[in-house]
């Protein structure tokens, strides 16, 4: 084993760090001796947490993961740990997302100071979210609501229900999990009625593709099962050419060597849907996520696009 120290890049939030730290104890864990690093790098997307705007009005997933990306493309840095739901689906040259270990919930979690479920909000009441996903998937069920814009860390968002900024708020099982703040769901949405953004509940390392001794220590890392429903929703991500822009939901399940994906497309105020269900082998994953991409494209039709530019 390389005596080298190994430098992990990430961003600076609690939830973030909580996963650098993750991966840092599971490196060590693995490979007794090993010396590793996190460097904490400012982005684009943290920087711009204060302001009260969507993030698909400033430029969307990139914002969190280019700083990190130029940084491990110069040899700055080893690794980058992800969130999986925040990486585009294009990545710079020779680089790729080279390990994910075992997924978390990947529900999403209904917050509220004032009732424990979604179902029960009064007639108008305000929703913050900055997820088109999130906003138009309540809106398809409860037209009726206020959507304020919501953004900042899990504390922040917790806070300004508090204040009274909004009745209710979601955010990511996961997350929540992961930051010891599981006492704060009042209720966990049904996936069929609400599914998760592609890779919710998901970490992923980013690493150079010929860098072989980060391979080898990553290697034993990997959970199979994660990798293959997430390159399922990656790839039907990928299909709809899908960003912060566009309200995408996407839920793969793997029993044994079989990979169901479930599948939705929605406009951003939640007037209209598309979605489906397609299985297959997990050897077949990314075939199936474009398939799916494909199928729900075409049901559409071009009109169904317009509100996604």
């Amino acid at each position: 084993m390389t005596s080298k120290t190994i430098r992990i890049g990430t961003r600076g939030s609690q939830l973030a760090l909580y996963q650098a730290e993750y991966m840092k104890s599971m490196l060590q864990t693995t490979h007794e001796g090993l010396e590793v690093e996190i460097e904490v790098i400012s982005t684009a997307g943290d920087r711009s947490q204060k302001e009260n705007i969507a993030l698909s009005e400033i430029g969307g997933k990139g914002l969190f993961t280019m700083e990190i990306e130029e940084k491990l493309s110069n040899g700055s840095i080893d690794m980058a740990v992800h969130s999986a739901k925040d990486m585009p689906t294009a990545l710079p040259e020779g680089l790729a997302l080279v390990c994910y270990p075992e997924r978390e919930n990947v529900a999403d979690a209904f917050i509220s100071r004032k009732v424990d479920q979604f179902d029960a909000l009064a007639q108008g009441a305000k929703m913050g979210s900055a997820s088109l996903r999130r906003r138009a998937l309540m809106w398809r069920k409860r037209p009726d609501l206020e959507m304020v814009m919501y953004r900042g860390n899990v504390g922040t968002r917790i806070e300004k229900l508090d204040q009274g900024v909004a009745d209710a708020t979601l955010l990511a099982c996961a997350g929540l999990n992961r930051l010891g703040l599981s006492d704060v769901i009042s209720s966990e949405l049904p996936i069929n009625d609400f599914p998760p953004a592609p890779g919710q509940g998901a970490i992923t390392i980013e690493a150079h593709v010929d860098n072989a001794n980060i391979l080898k220590l990553l290697g034993p890392l990997n959970h199979h099962e994660t990798e293959r429903a997430l390159v399922a929703e990656r790839a039907f991500l990928e299909e709809l050419d899908g960003s912060c822009r566009t309200p995408i939901g996407a839920h793969a399940v793997i029993d044994g060597d079989k990979l169901s994906l479930h599948g939705i497309i929605l406009k951003p105020d939640g007037t209209e849907s598309h979605e489906d269900r397609l299985e297959g082998t997990t050897g077949d994953a990314r075939e199936i996520g474009l398939e799916m991409g494909k199928l729900l494209k075409s049901r559409a039709g071009t009109e169904f696009f317009a509100d996604w530019a």
